[in-house]
């Protein structure tokens, strides 16, 4: 039996720490996914992680066990969007760099 998808959505940008904005298994995590790609939102594929942050609620912080684990994954989508830490802090939501 083929285990049932799942998602979480992160929101960083004008917070202090990262909290989970969506999350869902199944057909939600379809949607999620496909709003992600629409959006031109990074997507990681890391079923661990995917797993402890389904644990929490909508709107709650990450906790401070998995600060590196995000770290990672938010780092990794400031390089391929061409930003530095604290450029989310400056920018208007959706805004992207060019060169």
């Amino acid at each position: 039996m083929k285990p049932t998808k799942q998602a979480v959505a992160l929101e960083y940008g004008q917070r202090e720490t990262p909290v989970l904005s969506a999350r869902g298994s199944g057909e939600l995590a379809e949607r999620i996914i496909e709003e992600a790609r629409r959006r031109g939102v990074y997507i990681a594929e890391d079923p661990q992680l995917v797993g402890l942050l389904a644990q929490l609620e909508v709107d709650q912080e990450i906790p401070e066990q998995l600060y590196t684990a995000v770290a990672v994954i938010l780092s990794w989508a400031y390089w391929l969007r061409g930003m530095v830490p604290g450029d989310e802090k400056t920018r208007a939501p959706g805004a992207q760099t060019s060169s």
